[in-house]
Parts: C-alpha cells; sequence; structure tokens
C-alpha cells in the first residue's frame, strides 16, 4: 500500500505550548505549484509520475503554476496539464527567457515518445519576470499548495523555501514531496537529524509531506502519483498546525501580495524587502563583472 508519511518525533521541543500560535488561515486558491527539474533523470518512472500529476491537476480543476520550463519534467508536467485542457502559467525570470528558456542540467539519457507527445503549450500562459526572487515570490502568492517532484538543486531550495514559509507563518499551504523510487528519502532523514540534533523543531516535522508510494519500486511507473499527490494536500490540517508567533500582516496569507495593505512609500512591505534584496544582488554582481575586466 502507498503511505503518506509526516511522522512525529520523540526528541523534546525547546519551546513551551504557550509559545506557539495558529497559522494564518488558508489560501482560498487551487492552483497548485509544481517545483520539478529541467532535466528528464534516468529513470522513465520520473517521467510517469510527472505525466500522472499533470493529468490529475487538470482532472481535479486545479491550475499549474510553474518555473516556464518546457524541457525535461517541468516540460512533461506542464505538457501534461495542457494536453488535458487544464490551465498552465508558467512564471520565467527575463534573463533564463532571453537565454531561450530553461536548459537541462543533469546527465539522465532516458528520451520517451511520451515528453514529445504531452509537450501541447496551446493553453500555457507565461509571465517573465525581473529575477528568481520575484519568480519564487510570484509562484507562491498564486497558490494553495507545493508540489515537489525529483530535482536537483533548484528544486530543493524552492521546496525547502517554501517549507520555511510556513514555519514562520509567512503562509499556511501543504507541501508535498513525491518519494519517487524514494528519492527523497535522504531529504526525510537530514530533517530527522535535525530534529535530533536540536535545529528542528519536533513539531515542525510536519510541515512537509512524503508520499511514499508502493512499497515495491516496481510499481512505481504505473502508480497513481496524481491522485496520491492531491490527497496528500487534502490531508493537510490548516487549524491545527502551531508554529512560533510571527505576525507579518495581520494574520493574513504574507505569500500573496495582493493582500498586503499596509506599504512602505507605496511598495508593500514584502516587495519592499524583495527589491532591496535584487538592488544588493546587481551591485554585487556588478563589482563581480568589474573585477573580470
Amino acid at each position: 500500500m502507498p503511505t503518506i508519511s509526516s511522522h512525529s518525533s520523540p526528541a523534546q521541543s525547546q519551546y513551551s505550548s504557550e509559545q506557539f500560535t495558529e497559522m494564518v488561515a488558508r489560501s482560498p486558491s487551487r492552483a497548485v505549484a509544481v517545483y520539478c527539474a529541467a532535466s528528464l533523470g534516468k529513470q522513465k518512472v520520473f517521467q510517469a509520475a510527472a505525466l500522472s500529476l499533470g493529468y490529475a491537476l487538470s482532472v481535479d480543476n486545479r491550475p499549474l503554476v510553474y518555473g516556464g520550463g518546457n524541457t525535461g519534467i517541468m516540460g512533461v508536467v506542464s505538457g501534461a496539464v495542457s494536453k488535458a485542457k487544464g490551465k498552465v502559467t508558467g512564471i520565467i525570470p527575463y534573463a533564463i527567457f532571453a537565454a531561450g528558456g530553461e536548459k537541462d542540467k543533469g546527465n539522465g539519457h532516458v528520451t520517451a515518445h511520451a515528453v514529445s507527445e504531452v509537450l501541447d503549450e496551446a493553453h500555457r500562459e507565461e509571465i517573465v519576470v525581473n529575477s528568481m526572487h520575484e519568480r519564487k515570490v510570484e509562484m507562491a502568492r498564486r497558490v494553495g499548495a507545493f508540489i515537489g517532484l525529483p530535482g536537483g538543486f533548484g528544486t530543493f531550495e524552492e521546496m525547502l523555501e517554501v517549507i520555511t514559509w510556513n514555519q514562520l507563518n509567512i503562509h499556511n499551504k501543504p507541501v508535498v514531496l513525491l518519494n519517487v523510487l524514494s528519492y527523497y528519502n535522504p531529504l526525510r532523514e537530514l530533517i530527522k537529524n535535525g530534529i535530533q540534533e536540536g535545529f528542528i523543531n519536533p513539531r515542525n516535522e510536519h510541515l512537509v509531506i512524503f508520499v511514499d508510494g508502493p512499497a515495491d519500486h516496481k510499481e512505481h511507473e504505473t502508480f497513481d502519483w496524481g491522485k496520491a499527490a492531491l490527497e496528500a494536500i487534502d490531508s493537510w490540517q490548516y487549524e491545527k498546525s502551531k508554529i512560533l508567533p510571527f505576525h507579518w500582516n495581520k494574520d493574513e496569507d504574507s505569500s500573496d501580495l495582493t493582500n498586503v495593505k499596509a506599504e512602505m512609500n507605496g511598495t508593500p512591505p514584502m516587495l519592499h524587502a524583495l527589491k532591496a534584496t535584487n538592488g544588493w544582488l546587481k551591485k554585487v554582481w556588478h563589482v563581480r563583472v568589474r573585477s573580470r575586466v
């Protein structure tokens, strides 16, 4: 039987129960952000899981929001949703857009006919933003949940960030990892080790849900990963989660910039901070370029 895990830990918390508060209200959005690779990977099962997820999102009338690429697992997911007449929104930074889109960063060699068959992008909306930071904020604010398929550094970073935003009470949204071929087992062990060593509070282990699929890996290629992912989203206990009492925007979902009322010189606080970060990055990059001349 497939399993959905969000285990508790025997480790003791360093915080008293009085220090915790309920998370901000859930997002009304049915859209789902999917984080995954611009590469195919070496196993055909990764593509099968992506196809399953794409079709499930479309059938359940859940718009897909993703990184905007049409290669690798990214292309399989978006193509599957589009082919099934679902809504697809791709968020892509200008630098990547100008360079011709996402490139394969892996060394996988699997090429299945299924990939080219589903890359029907007729129903896809593309939004070009200024930076990677803006891409992540724009994706997060549009959705009510996040799903991670196997991927590389970018996928790891994006998933860990939205998990952290749950911990910081910036938003209250389920984060689901599809553990195809036990790909994310090392991350699960890292989280457990963080709890054991006192760096992660035990009550925060449930902030990410691992969908493991069948115990027999031979069944993973035919398993309905999409259905299991949506069931995991539905299992998220919005009202029961307790985190440290950070109130970013009067108990509103802080990842949705459209909800922010307080402004700094006409700019929403989170966007103001984002622009400041982007400005700092531009200065650092300028210094690096000049130092090479």
